[in-house]
């Protein structure tokens, strides 16, 4: 389950962060990430769990993935090609179905008003910042390939990084804040207990790899795209990247081992 819903977050967050590339990073771009982000979700597919589907909730998220993962397969195949007027709406189509299919997860995997709203918090952001991540730091590698493109696209697309690591940061903030406050004496160990025992270890963790890393590492990264130094950009996102899938990775897991969504 947690290679799963990681695997479906970052491919999706791939297919809503393509929205806000430029397309002067050239149609190879696009098809790379829609393929790579196409590959995800067909991975994700062989990880999910036999009884994901025992929900209602389960059974819509999977329905959309489905329409999701045809679309951007339909997408990778005709961009640059023909049906250039329909590409819009395919792309509308896979980042409409992404959405359906993370609130639809969020809602099969809480239980309560207060933990629905925070759940789907959780993924959406999630999906934002492992996309933001991921495509940023294909965008700093595609400066190899196409020297002449403006910088601002890369200081763009970082920016969006940038906000969605904060929005991470308070989703993540107010889940623990609310984790606390609400346990009461008899409902099993609290989350505080959880998080100052020896098992809390993957809790700091996440908060070391997966907010304060990614943090300090999007900032460096957005100074070195001020002063247009693209390659130091995209070694730093490198980085960046891939201490946003560890915490990520960890998050899914304790979201399942104590149904806090961090």
């Amino acid at each position: 389950m947690v290679l799963f819903l990681f695997l479906a977050h970052l491919a999706l967050g791939i297919v809503f962060t393509l929205a806000f590339v430029s397309r002067e990073a050239g149609v190879k771009f696009f098809r790379f990430n829609a393929g790579l982000a196409a590959i995800l979700l067909a991975v994700a597919f062989a990880f999910r769990p036999a009884d994901a589907g025992a929900t209602a909730g389960g059974r819509i998220a999977f329905a959309a993935l489905l329409v999701c993962e045809a679309a951007v397969v339909l997408y990778w195949a005709t961009v640059g090609r023909a049906l250039a007027r329909i590409r819009p709406a395919i792309a509308g189509t896979a980042i409409a179905s992404g959405l359906v299919a993370l609130v639809a997860q969020a809602l099969a995997s809480s239980a309560g008003v207060a933990d629905h709203a925070l759940t789907i918090a959780s993924f959406l952001s999630s999906a934002a910042l492992l996309g933001g991540a991921c495509t940023a730091m294909i965008l700093g590698h595609w400066y190899l390939i196409i020297p002449s493109m403006q910088v601002a696209h890369l200081q763009s697309l970082v920016k969006i990084h940038i906000a969605s690591m904060v929005v991470r940061i308070v989703v993540v903030g107010a889940a623990v804040f609310v984790a606390m406050v609400t346990w009461e004496p008899g409902l099993g160990p609290s989350f505080r207990s959880y998080i100052t025992s020896l098992n809390g270890i993957f809790f700091w963790q996440r908060v070391l790899f997966g907010l304060a890393g990614p943090a300090l590492l999007s900032y460096l990264t957005w100074e070195t795209a001020k002063i247009r130094s693209t390659q130091s950009a995209t070694g730093i996102l490198y980085v960046d990247f891939f201490t946003v899938v560890v915490g990520e990775v960890l998050a899914k897991y304790l979201l399942l081992a104590t149904r806090v969504p961090v």
